[in-house]
């Protein structure tokens, strides 16, 4: 089970790889999250809406916004991100998420995270094409250029 923030959401939409991730993992999403989704315009948002509809992204309960305050009062992460964390600790699930500060803040309460890198990685694509969809990544994403450098190294070694 992988939880998900908007961001990882929002790019692995823009490259067109969020429904096979969904076909592997079951995803779920807090409400805060879809509300930050549907709160942005485009076609990505509007795709990931009709997965939620289609019951293929499932909708969690958000925790107690007192532990929702807390988390973003603690660290500055946004609502959705904390929810996501929160849901993630609890049940033991992994986080997926892209958002460099909720990265440190998984490391720091042992949450397991994965990134949209991390997803195009495991994706049984021809080098090509992923190489394609790392080029998009590196255009909307917040990516070192070490760990563009180290993916595209991966994928090339297939």
């Amino acid at each position: 089970m992988i939880i998900f923030d908007a961001s990882t959401l929002i790019l692995l939409s823009k490259i067109d790889l969020l429904k096979s991730v969904l076909y592997k993992y079951e995803g779920i999403i807090p409400e805060t999250v879809k509300k930050e989704v549907e709160y942005k315009e485009g076609m990505d948002t509007r795709a990931i809406i009709q997965l939620v509809k289609e019951g293929r992204l499932n909708l969690k309960a958000d925790p107690d916004k007192k532990e929702i305050n807390k988390i973003c009062k603690d660290f500055p992460l946004g609502k959705g991100e904390a929810a996501a964390l929160i849901i993630a600790k609890q049940n033991n699930y992994m986080m997926a998420t892209d958002d460099g500060l909720a990265i440190k803040v998984c490391k720091i309460f042992n949450v397991r995270f994965i990134t949209a890198i991390h997803f195009l990685i495991e994706a049984d694509l021809k080098k090509d094409i992923a190489m394609v969809k790392l080029e998009m990544l590196k255009k909307y994403g917040r990516y070192s250029t070490r760990i563009i450098k180290d993916t595209e190294k991966r994928i090339m070694k297939g």
